[in-house]
């Protein structure tokens, strides 16, 4: 009979580290590209709407028209500028998620080391007393059939 792995326990609770960060690191990267969808959208918004504005300009604009689309490019501009900041901390969560998992990995890969190397030193000594049994047995077969010896 096999003994257990000793350390199963840490490479189960392991195991469950590096799901939890495969699965958070999954929530980082969805919130990262949902980031920057929504800066890809207010970009193109605003040249959007900057293109409006040089248009108003051509045909001829009033001051309060002018200056209702000056407000609000520039608040566009900010929301712009504040989207990339969360973009980049977003990347930034999703760089530090990366390397948790990475980090969570590596020590699933040193536990899963440590067991195969135990199961296969088990099996080598489940063999050699599998052999020895079969020497014996083997061994008293023989003297049974030569009792003079």
């Amino acid at each position: 009979m096999t003994k257990r792995f000793p350390l199963q326990t840490l490479l189960d609770l392991a195991n469950t580290r590096m799901d939890d960060a495969a699965r958070q690191l999954g929530e980082l990267i969805a919130n990262e590209t949902e980031d920057c969808r929504k800066l890809e959208l207010l970009e193109s918004y605003r040249i959007e709407y900057q293109a409006r504005f040089a248009d108003a300009c051509r045909e001829g604009i009033g001051p309060h028209a002018w200056r209702n689309f000056s407000l609000f490019i520039s608040k566009l501009d900010e929301a712009i500028a504040a989207q990339r900041q969360a973009v980049e901390q977003a990347h930034h969560r999703t760089t530090r998620g990366q390397q948790a998992w990475v980090d969570e990995r590596t020590k699933v890969k040193a536990f899963d080391t440590l067991s195969k190397r135990h199961h296969a030193k088990e099996a080598r000594s489940a063999s050699k007393q599998e052999q020895r049994i079969t020497d014996e047995h083997a061994s008293k077969q023989f003297r049974d059939r030569n009792p003079d010896d």
